[in-house]
């Protein structure tokens, strides 16, 4: 019985571990790399396992760096069995479908770039294509809700529980035996925080030999929910005063929907002017906005509340959904009294760059960050506060205010994680896996009676 990382491993992208016990191995998650080149050009390196001797995938959640390789898996020979919660398969769909139609326009554009410089006949190869993404969902055979009881095989037991951090998230148990000696291995997944809107709070995780744990936010505590709030919407009228725009790059799934909530009650409660009007310029968003509203089984007792009495989280008189790419242009012609939700949320592709192209080098504009940023991403370098960025070959000022509000965070901070740890009854190791290097190194200071191990990529462990 082993386990080896394959993603994740002192960074907060690309998640991927591998448990073998006896015959059966059993991969949780399959996630892109995402951030700089050299993180990009990760995604391209082999997996460090052989995909067709993978029997099962659990998948932990729906976002990209989760499940953004697995119709790569797919492509390179997976024929296992997919299993994760309902409302994650249908996200994960979104998302890979999104992922490889953005692999499809860069490699598009890569290859005019090299016939631009005479490099005629050259083609580049997106890393999977809308087709590939498509043949990997055959192989999501099933779902199960939390709790369920899960048989893999003889001596394999599997157990998924609400993680809190997305819609359909879960952290994984896995019960192992293996020579007469029984093991229970909890995967976190990424985890939520208490208290928060729409989902309910994390479940308490049970007592265990063995977890694998995310670190993100392992160094720091959040900004408290309400401040959080308040400063979205004094950045908001503060910015309307000073005629200009609210640009808000935002991610897809959660974070989005978040956003539309606190807006809705913004108005509602008279904290934002009624006249307000937003633009939700995603079509992933809008498609995930769709999804939410198919899933309340996953929200908390005052989402389910709402929606019983006929009212929308999410909509608003004011909100205008922006599918089409000539509906995003036209947006240019607003310059003030806008507030634009766009992705990615770290800046990296998607509609975002265009709006911020377009607003940032504006002294009346705000761009509002509400979510992480990893290292080497344009988020980052405008949260660190560049004077000056590269967007689409052109050289932007950047003059717009910039906010960074990190209270509406979908990950657990570090005191959320330690009590979190408290609860699993002292674990005889944990492996510290989606967190930056210097991060995990607080957190582990801050763990006692385990050991804790930060592992490197392809790093196998005996369990």
């Amino acid at each position: 019985m082993d386990i080896s990382f394959h993603g994740a491993n002192r960074g907060v992208t690309g998640s991927c571990h591998l448990v073998r016990c006896g015959d059966t191995k059993i991969l949780i998650d399959c996630g892109l790399y995402q951030g700089g080149r050299e993180l990009k050009e990760e995604n391209f390196e082999p997996f460090g396992f052989e995909p067709s001797e993978i029997d099962y995938l659990l998948l932990t959640h729906g976002h990209l760096d989760h499940c953004g390789r697995i119709p790569l898996l797919v492509k390179y020979g997976f024929r296992g069995e997919i299993i994760t919660t309902s409302a994650t398969r249908e996200l994960a769909r979104l998302v890979m479908l999104d992922s490889a139609h953005l692999h499809e326009e860069d490699a598009r554009w890569q290859t005019r770039k090299l016939e631009r410089r005479e490099h005629e006949g050259e083609v580049v190869e997106p890393l999977y294509t809308s087709l590939d993404a498509l043949n990997s969902l055959d192989f999501f055979n099933r779902t199960v809700a939390y709790d369920e009881p899960l048989k893999l095989g003889e001596g394999i037991r599997a157990r998924f529980m609400d993680a809190g951090h997305i819609l359909g998230s879960a952290c994984i148990l896995l019960e192992l035996k293996e020579a007469g000696k029984w093991k229970k291995i909890l995967f976190s997944g990424d985890l939520g925080y208490s208290g928060r809107v729409i989902l309910g709070d994390p479940a308490p995780p049970p007592e265990v030999d063995v977890v694998v744990m995310e670190t993100t936010y392992g160094d720091r505590c959040h900004k408290r929910l309400e401040p959080s709030i308040s400063e979205l919407y004094e950045a908001i009228t503060d910015t309307f005063k000073r005629g200009g725009n609210v640009v808000i790059p935002s991610f897809a799934l959660e974070r989005t929907q978040e956003i539309l909530y606190y807006l809705r009650e913004g108005v509602e409660e008279g904290l934002l002017p009624s006249s307000m009007q937003v633009f939700l310029d995603s079509p992933m968003a809008i498609s995930a906005t769709e999804i939410f509203r198919r899933h309340p089984e996953c929200y908390d007792d005052e989402a389910c509340k709402l929606f019983s009495h006929n009212r929308d989280p999410f909509n608003f008189h004011g909100l205008h959904f922006t599918q089409d790419t000539s509906d995003s242009i036209a947006l240019n012609r607003f310059k003030s009294g806008v507030v634009i939700i766009a992705g990615s949320g770290m800046c990296t592709g998607g509609r975002i760059r265009h709006h911020l192209k377009h607003n940032l080098w504006r002294d009346n504009c705000s761009v509002v960050f509400v979510g992480f940023a990893s290292r080497g991403t344009l988020a980052r370098r405008l949260v660190d506060g560049a004077k000056v960025v590269r967007i689409f070959g052109d050289e932007i000022s950047v003059r717009a205010r910039i906010y960074t509000i990190g209270g509406f965070s979908a990950h657990a901070d570090r005191d959320e994680l330690l009590a979190w740890h408290a609860q699993l009854g002292n674990p005889k190791r944990t492996f510290l896996v989606h967190g930056e290097e210097k991060v995990m190194e607080a957190f582990s200071e801050r763990l006692e009676d385990t050991e804790v191990i930060m592992p490197k990529v392809n790093q196998q462990f005996k369990l």
